[in-house]
């Protein structure tokens, strides 16, 4: 089907309404099962008897899990289908979440977390693609902030409410409150998304087709460096959460569980930054956006070395506003830029992405354990510096 051909969803349709709902929902379960564990990070340690950063294995196993399995989404849902797999996905993730809250000992836990993060692979990738297919180019931009917003919500509420729930009932109880509501949320989804309209399935797993694909990415001028601005943001991102919850637990905030967790409260900033900065970047321009949501990523970091906790908490605030700021501008960026073959760009981008969560998540340990916050905030400077020179590849004379 060529481009006049396509029956695009318009911006205010009922379809569009219907469209934007559904993904919200799947952004929304995605994040809350992958990262209901984080704030319950000192809770592991102390109940299994392992060190901060064998801890963050919980996460870090899900995410590398995640990032293989996004990697395979692409193909895989051009031969079945966005929808379905999406579906199936969510419903599979929430049943591990559920078993992950029986697991008697910390190598079953692992596994399980790891397994929830196989099947969640299957719902970033063919939703990127899934909107940039169905959804008029003009409208992409806000189409891809509302989704990532439901992922910047979904992580907040997930993180919260697990928090909460393992302050009083422990921390199996608050893992698998998080999977009944993912269930929940794949009954949504399932009753509104609308059928793929501008679909077409390719037969087979055709394995020259796919790396033919994937290196006609990889050669491209400007999709490498999206990629890699990917990766490095949700790596400073991640790693900052990771050790924050430990911070707050140490001296001299000694926070409970159910009080740290309420810094993920700040997402809501990413709800609103990523919404906005996807409705900019169609009107001003991807680069100037991006580089924005950069150096606000860059603010909140140094805010966060303040002595007092309330600079903590409107470090972090700033940086997570700036982080889903600078997703929604690349993982929409990604989707104008790749003109055939979307599936395996948003596989190639959401592969770096997670890879970049679970190398330097758990290599954060490390600044953690020799130089506590400042080092961990120092590791997440070198990787901002990166992404800012990576992100000079991007700078056009125009607005793409």
């Amino acid at each position: 089907m060529n481009r006049e051909e396509t029956a695009f969803t318009v911006p205010g349709s009922r379809a569009y309404c219907r469209i934007s709902l559904a993904l919200f929902l799947a952004g929304f379960a995605t994040f809350s099962l992958l990262y209901c564990v984080q704030p319950l990070l000192p809770l592991l340690a102390a109940s299994f008897g392992v060190s901060p950063a064998a801890s963050s294995l919980s996460l870090s196993f899900s995410t590398a899990a995640l990032a293989l399995a996004v990697f395979m989404a692409g193909p895989y849902s051009e031969w079945v289908g966005r929808r379905g797999l999406m579906a199936v996905s969510i419903t599979a993730a929430s049943i591990c979440d559920i078993g992950a809250s029986f697991a008697p000992d910390w190598r079953l836990l692992l596994v399980l977390r790891a397994m929830e993060g196989y099947a969640l692979g299957g719902v970033p990738g063919p939703a990127m693609t899934y909107l940039a297919e169905e959804i008029e180019p003009r409208g992409l931009g806000l189409a891809m902030g509302l989704y990532v917003s439901g992922t910047a919500l979904g992580g907040m509420s997930g993180r919260v409410f697990s928090g909460l729930v393992a302050e009083y009932f422990g921390w199996r109880a608050a893992v698998m409150s998080i999977g009944l509501l993912g269930l929940t949320l794949a009954l949504g989804f399932i009753l509104l998304l609308p059928p793929s309209r501008n679909f077409t399935p390719k037969p087979g797993f055709r394995p020259r087709y796919h790396f033919a694909a994937w290196f006609a990415h990889l050669k491209h001028p400007r999709l490498p460096a999206l990629f890699l601005i990917g990766g490095l943001a949700m790596a400073i991102f991640v790693t900052s959460y990771n050790y924050a919850g430990f911070l707050l637990a140490g001296p001299p905030y000694r926070l409970s569980s159910a009080q740290a967790s309420l810094i993920f409260i700040v997402y809501l900033g990413g709800t609103v930054t990523s919404s906005y900065a996807g409705h900019l970047s169609d009107r001003m321009g991807r680069w100037h956006v991006l580089l924005a949501s950069l150096f606000l990523t860059g603010a909140g970091l140094a805010l966060s070395l303040g002595p007092s906790l309330w600079l903590v908490v409107c470090g972090l605030a700033l940086a997570t506003g700036g982080f889903f700021a600078t997703h929604a501008v690349a993982s929409g960026w990604v989707g104008r830029l790749a003109v055939a073959d979307k599936a395996h760009a948003s596989s190639l981008y959401l592969l770096v992405y997670y890879l970049g969560s679970s190398i330097a998540g758990s290599l954060g340990g490390w600044f953690w354990s020799n130089d506590g916050w400042p080092g961990v905030m120092g590791f997440c400077g070198a990787m901002l510096l990166a992404t800012l020179l990576v992100s000079l590849r991007l700078r056009q004379p125009r607005p793409l």
